[in-house]
């Protein structure tokens, strides 16, 4: 395979923290936010309808919005609607987007991308989130670097295998296929060649769980428990704003546990283990000697006469 095209690789991913299960999570706190999700779908039609037109098989951006659209059951009239305000079709508002970098918790580096009709209002909403959850705004390409812009197809456990996901993608374009040990299967390519490896899962009747053209992370930032839990909050309350389309973060955030108390092996001593003040002073560690017994032989005396 590798002779057609020498840059694809097939990784096997053995973790015990599984990237399906994050996918899932984030799909459910998206369901639990619909409307504040088809606001940021219809406005996304909006723009790709003005930038690349209203032909979804012509602008590969208007075809990734819908089919986002279809699956967050954003009705027809609605899709339509917003299509022809994009084309100038019908009166609406003018957005525009925005893109910010910063940081989260941890140093943790975050992309937030926005579609927006005021970036003074954007900005400054943007920046209250980060700087009240622990983070900061940063300035323009101080985080960008540590990201890979590349379309991601993501396949959930048992939909496909990894034969049938790797011949179509191969053929196809795309650069990378990464399968998990729960048996979900990644494949990234680059972002121009995102609607050939589309269209070519669909042909073969391969439906990914997700298709996006994102910004993966070089190097990611793990964070668990209460750090974690933080991280969470912020990209949640950036969800949350109208204004923002996306947040990419180099975090892996592992939710399982939230217990703030140290694990035995990295436990700081106890008292009666720590060095004294003078070993201390002189940077050695308290060295508890073995006792020793010390027996005295003393001459043999006569006790009855």
């Amino acid at each position: 395979m590798t002779a057609h095209n020498y840059s694809f690789k097939v990784d096997k991913k053995m973790s015990g923290h599984s990237k399906w299960a994050n996918i899932q999570h984030r799909k459910g706190r998206q369901d639990a936010k619909r409307s504040n999700l088809w606001t940021k779908l219809v406005r996304e039609i909006i723009v790709a309808a003005r930038m690349g037109g209203g032909d979804p098989d012509t602008n590969s951006r208007l075809r990734l919005a819908l089919i986002k659209a279809r699956g967050g059951n954003v009705p027809k009239d609605t899709i339509q609607n917003a299509i022809l305000k994009g084309t100038g079709q019908l009166e609406g508002v003018s957005y525009e987007d925005v893109r910010y970098e910063g940081y989260g918790v941890g140093g943790a580096a975050l992309i937030i991308d926005c579609t927006t009709d005021n970036r003074v209002r954007t900005v400054a909403d943007v920046r209250h989130i980060l700087s009240k959850n622990g983070g900061n705004l940063g300035t323009e390409g101080s985080v960008a670097f540590m990201f890979n812009h590349v379309g991601d197809f993501f396949f959930a456990p048992g939909v496909a295998t990894e034969d049938q996901v790797m011949e179509v993608a191969l053929d196809a374009g795309a650069e990378d296929v990464i399968s998990d040990e729960d048996g979900s299967i990644e494949v990234t390519c680059a972002p121009e060649a995102f609607d050939a490896v589309s269209k070519a899962f669909e042909a073969a009747g391969l439906k990914p769980e997700m298709a996006e053209i994102t910004w993966k992370p070089t190097n990611e930032t793990h964070l668990a428990g209460e750090e974690a839990a933080r991280m969470q909050r912020l990209i949640d309350a950036l969800d949350e704003l109208d204004d923002v389309q996306q947040v990419y973060c180099s975090a892996e955030l592992d939710l399982r546990t939230k217990n703030k108390t140290a694990p035995a092996a990295v436990r700081v001593a106890s008292e009666s283990d720590r060095p004294s003040a003078l070993n201390e002073r002189l940077g050695r560690s308290r060295i508890k000697y073995p006792t020793v017994f010390l027996f005295i032989l003393l001459p043999k005396r006569e006790f009855f006469s």
